[in-house]
């Protein structure tokens, strides 16, 4: 299992099919006892064990849960005194990206179901990650929904002007607005037809900015719950990284707390994934 300590939590409860009562009562069984509210902020990202007998059970629900050793304590291996408080979604109606949305009608309004989505990252010989190609997965909430907007954030020193949105498949591109000093875009992505409530429908949309030369991350925003996430990277051959991350934000604009070491492949790849976000930002960051 790979993703944060809560979803990699909330995974293994939902897989070994045992209610909260009863996680309680096996801990009770050991003699550490842990209330249910406390298990079920922990499994939904509202809190993190930090105390002795928190993380005595976090040790012993992988035990219970049938859980590899360290699966869930590596996770928190380090990271004790952190303050980690994710919210039911990030925050959009603040900073630049709040000033973009507030500009396109209803580019906040809760259409679509995410069920699956995938963004690979190509980082090419110059260590620019100059192409991010996004492929996702949506059902419509309700009759007549047309379009998804998208959201993208330039690192320092991008040019968002020069960012270019190129629709690959089921999609065209409608409004495009962008915030110069903030280094944030979003788009519309047309589908060309209404959807009627249950409707599925595929997307993939190319993004393109080729000022990334500096750029040592990328990431993921969940602004409600979305079913799989996958995150990708490719490194080019002559332009491997001396390391490489997966971390997680609390919200856009915290502080950002390191997750796992990840190994590049034999292809010179690395991914995270996760499932059933409801908050938070995850993504994997690189060294040269």
């Amino acid at each position: 299992m790979s993703g944060p300590f809560h979803v990699v939590l909330r995974r293994a409860i939902q897989q070994r099919g045992l209610p909260l009562d009863r996680l309680r009562s096996r801990l009770a069984e050991r003699g550490i006892h842990v209330g249910l509210a406390s298990l079920s902020d922990w499994q939904h990202g509202r809190a993190w064990p930090r105390q002795a007998n928190s993380l005595r059970a976090v040790g012993a629900l992988e035990d219970i849960l049938g859980l590899p050793s360290r699966t869930l304590t590596g996770l928190l291996a380090n990271r004790r005194t952190l303050p980690f408080q994710p919210q039911q979604g990030i925050d959009e109606h603040s900073g630049p990206i709040g000033e973009l949305l507030d500009a396109l009608p209803g580019s906040r309004t809760w259409d679509l179901d995410v069920l699956t989505t995938e963004h690979a990252v190509t980082v090419g010989a110059d260590r620019s990650p100059s192409d991010v190609l996004v492929r996702s997965l949506v059902r419509a909430r309700r009759d007549g929904v047309h379009r998804v907007v998208l959201r993208y954030f330039g690192a320092p020193g991008c040019e968002i002007d020069r960012v270019d949105v190129r629709p690959v498949r089921n999609c065209a591109t409608g409004q495009v607005l962008r915030h110069r000093e903030g280094r944030v875009l979003v788009a519309e992505l047309l589908f060309g037809q209404a959807l009627s409530a249950g409707d599925t429908w595929i997307y993939e949309v190319l993004l393109y900015d080729p000022t990334a030369a500096a750029r040592t991350d990328f990431a993921h925003g969940f602004r409600r719950q979305e079913g799989r996430f996958l995150l990708e990277v490719r490194f080019h051959a002559v332009a491997l990284p001396s390391q490489v991350r997966g971390y997680l934000r609390a919200d856009l604009y915290t502080d950002r707390h390191d997750l796992t070491d990840l190994r590049l492949n034999n292809h010179h790849a690395a991914h995270i994934s996760a499932a059933d976000m409801t908050a938070g930002v995850l993504g994997i960051t690189w060294d040269w």
